[in-house]
Parts: C-alpha cells; sequence; structure tokens
C-alpha cells in the first residue's frame, strides 16, 4: 500500500509533506530527504486514528505527477478488513488456534511479522492475501 504524497515547499524553509488519502497526515522536513523520512512516520502515526476509531483506511488513489508514494505495511489490509467483518482480535485468535498476544503482535504496525503468517490471518478472515511485483 503506497500513498500518494504532495511535497511543497515551505514559505519558512524546507518541505511540507500532505497526503490526498490521509487527510490527518501532514509533517515537514529542512530537506527533501527528511520530509519524506517524516511522512513515512506520519502515515504510519496516522493509522491511530482510522483504527481507534473503527474507521477503514482508504485505499491509495494513483499518484499525480510530481507526487512521492509512501508505503504502508500489509497489515493495514488486514486490520481493514477485521474491521469490516466486526471481527475482534481476540475472535481472530481463537480462528488461528494462538494467543490473543500473538495476534496483538500480528496487528501492530510496528511489529514485524513474516508474510505467511499474515496469509493465515487473512485466510482465518476468508480472504486470500495476493502479493504483485510492480
Amino acid at each position: 500500500m503506497r500513498y500518494p504524497a504532495h511535497l511543497e515547499t515551505a514559505p519558512e524553509g524546507g518541505f511540507v509533506v500532505t497526503f490526498r488519502d490521509i487527510p490527518e497526515a501532514i509533517t515537514q522536513g529542512d530537506t527533501e530527504a527528511e520530509a519524506l523520512e517524516m511522512a513515512e512516520d506520519v502515515l504510519r502515526s496516522s493509522m491511530d486514528f482510522y483504527f481507534e476509531d473503527r474507521r477503514p483506511v482508504p485505499m491509495p488513489s494513483s499518484a499525480l505527477d510530481g507526487e512521492r508514494l509512501v508505503g504502508l505495511p500489509a497489515k493495514v489490509l488486514l486490520l481493514n478488513e477485521m474491521l469490516l467483518q466486526k471481527v475482534s482480535p481476540s475472535e481472530l485468535a481463537r480462528r488461528l488456534g494462538t494467543r490473543p498476544q500473538d495476534v496483538q503482535r500480528i496487528t501492530d504496525l510496528g511489529h514485524a511479522t513474516k508474510i505467511d503468517t499474515l496469509e493465515r490471518a487473512m485466510l482465518a478472515l476468508g480472504k486470500r492475501f495476493e502479493l504483485s511485483l510492480t
């Protein structure tokens, strides 16, 4: 999931970064590289607002000319599906035959999770997890 980011030169210097699809995500940096690094952090942090409010994260739109793509982990798709189906972490743990603590790590955007674990979680929700290269 790669979201288009708009970088704009700030009047006081540096760059401001905004996302059309995730309006809560706004950040800035002194250099373009720093602004893009901060963009990754703010995009990930913005997910807390969505999931705390039990709102699905919108899918990324296509990038316009001049926009840069900033990625989110595939776990967002799992969390969106859990919201859509109204499946709690404890229910997902039951379906996976595992402990709720394990599902907590699977759904934590800051915790690395193996792709086969995400695939099993999606299968437990009746969905297939497919990966493609572009």
